[in-house]
């Protein structure tokens, strides 16, 4: 299968911290997503230049319109806050998916008003008018995410790994024999858009994406009596012990479990990094679905898979995006 060579030694961990000096190199990196589009300046040791950072709104009642001025608005945001002592070597953009990276579309799927949309040189053009002829690389966000642990953050050093974000959406990434597995179109890793069988009704689709992203989840405690109408509200109703809560994490971590254990037993994976707002919904998750991926796995080598938290926090889309330009992938 298609893949990007990362065979070479990774850059040590650094704090996500804004470097105000040195002339170091940067990438325009941008995340754009089913809630929020975000943009930044990251050098090539993965650090963010806070200064630099923006965000705009996206999310499924936008329209066409407003999702391109989201983007634009944010990446001229961005570009202005470049120091003077800096060089812009590229661009990185990562998508909710599914893309066609050959061609620079995106389709995602929270967000219908764009089908086969031409992010890439959305995001190119907007540069150019801002005096700035930098070429773009777009890929999946999940990719993204994965490229970011394997560079500085928890799964750094690590050949075999999957990088998920569990937040509107589910996506996810694979390294394999140290390796980016980018797929044929660009969405290998699409872990979101898995089947989970035995959530719902016999022969109903059924993704992970569908069963354990926040709004899913939400929504499902929400049609069994729950009152709250966010991730944060479910948040605390578990920490406060509600049985709906509880009842609804549990299924979306036992989803995820489930899902992992088939991508483990496929892949042989080392470690599965989780990040995304939703993979915050409590501690617990993560036990769920450690108990989950020891329950469903059917061989040991799948079983022995680590389940981390990420070690970027909000900053590792943003980073993803950039490794992008400065791991040549």
């Amino acid at each position: 299968m298609p893949s990007d060579s990362l065979n070479r030694p990774a850059d040590p961990p650094v704090e996500s911290a804004p470097p105000q000096g040195g002339g170091r190199p940067v990438a325009l990196a941008v995340d754009f997503g089913g809630t929020k589009v975000e943009s930044a300046l990251v050098d090539d040791a993965g650090r963010v230049l806070s200064a630099s950072r923006f965000r705009a709104p996206t999310g499924k009642n936008s329209s066409s319109e407003q999702l391109v001025d989201s983007v634009t608005t944010v990446v001229r945001q961005s570009l202005s806050a470049l120091p003077a002592d800096r060089q812009l070597v590229g661009i990185g953009i990562g998508a909710a998916g599914p893309i066609d990276r050959e061609r620079g579309l995106v389709s995602p799927v929270n967000l219908t008003v764009w089908r086969d949309f031409a992010l890439r040189d959305t995001v190119e053009s907007t540069a150019r008018e801002s005096g700035h002829d930098a070429s773009a690389v777009l890929r999946l966000d999940g990719l993204c995410i994965t490229l970011a642990e394997s560079w500085v953050g928890a799964g750094s050093g690590r050949m075999n790994m999957m990088g998920m974000i569990v937040s509107t959406g589910v996506g996810g990434g694979v390294i394999s024999g140290g390796s980016v597995v980018s797929g044929l179109s660009g969405n290998a890793g699409h872990i979101g858009q898995v089947e989970v069988p035995g959530f719902t009704e016999p022969d109903a689709p059924c993704t992970l994406e569908e069963i354990a992203s926040g709004p899913h989840t939400v929504a499902w405690a929400r049609a069994r009596g729950f009152e709250g109408t966010t991730g944060e509200d479910l948040a605390l109703a578990y920490a406060a012990g509600d049985h709906i809560a509880v009842a609804a994490v549990t299924r979306s971590g036992t989803a995820i479990g489930r899902a992992i254990a088939s991508v483990s037993t496929l892949l042989d994976l080392e470690v599965v990094v989780i990040g995304g707002g939703f993979s915050l919904v409590s501690p617990d998750l993560f036990d769920i679905i450690r108990n989950a991926i020891d329950r469903y796995a059917r061989f040991d080598y799948a079983r022995r898979v680590e389940v981390l938290p990420t070690g970027l926090g909000a900053d590792g889309p943003l980073v993803g995006a950039a490794a992008l330009v400065f791991r040549g992938v």
